[in-house]
């Protein structure tokens, strides 16, 4: 099996720009989106998006996890106010802050399995990739409650 995987961290709005987002949490994102920008009506994409990503081949997903919340632990107070208040103009209960996590099993760009042993006379068997599987520590849910922000998983096979 082959597993391709990422994660990121997202603030939207259907008001406030990316540029205004960045400003407001002071932090530059990694990817932007534009309200509007493929198409006006409807407005496609639906909002703006500020993003963090973590693209990095042969990082388990708590690890990407890990490295997002590195860059973004010190303006979690800012991000958590901006939520906040993106959340009361909010017309439904779509969440504005996501850390978004996708996963694409037996994908031909995929990483293949690791099948060499680290103990010498064991052999490993295959259907236990070294990606699969993760957890989220108390630093990740502290985050995510201080950001009021949600957890995605989308995984496709």
């Amino acid at each position: 099996m082959r597993v391709r995987q990422y994660a990121y961290f997202a603030v939207r709005s259907e008001y406030m720009d990316a540029t205004e987002i960045a400003v407001r949490i002071g932090v530059k994102p990694d990817e932007i989106t534009v309200r509007g920008s493929k198409s006006t009506e409807p407005p496609r994409p639906a909002t703006h998006t500020w993003q963090i990503m973590c693209r990095e081949p042969g990082l388990t997903v708590d690890e990407m996890i890990a490295q997002l919340v590195d860059r973004l632990a010190p303006f979690s107070q800012a991000v958590g106010r901006l939520v906040d208040e993106l959340n009361q103009r909010c017309p439904d209960d779509r969440p504005c802050a996501v850390l978004q996590v996708v996963r694409y099993l037996d994908g031909e760009d995929g990483e293949d399995e690791d099948l060499t042993s680290s103990h010498p006379g064991l052999e490993k068997m295959a259907g236990q990739h070294q990606l699969l599987g993760w957890r989220l520590d108390r630093r990740v849910l502290r985050f995510l409650v201080t950001t009021g922000a949600e957890l995605d998983v989308d995984e496709y096979g």
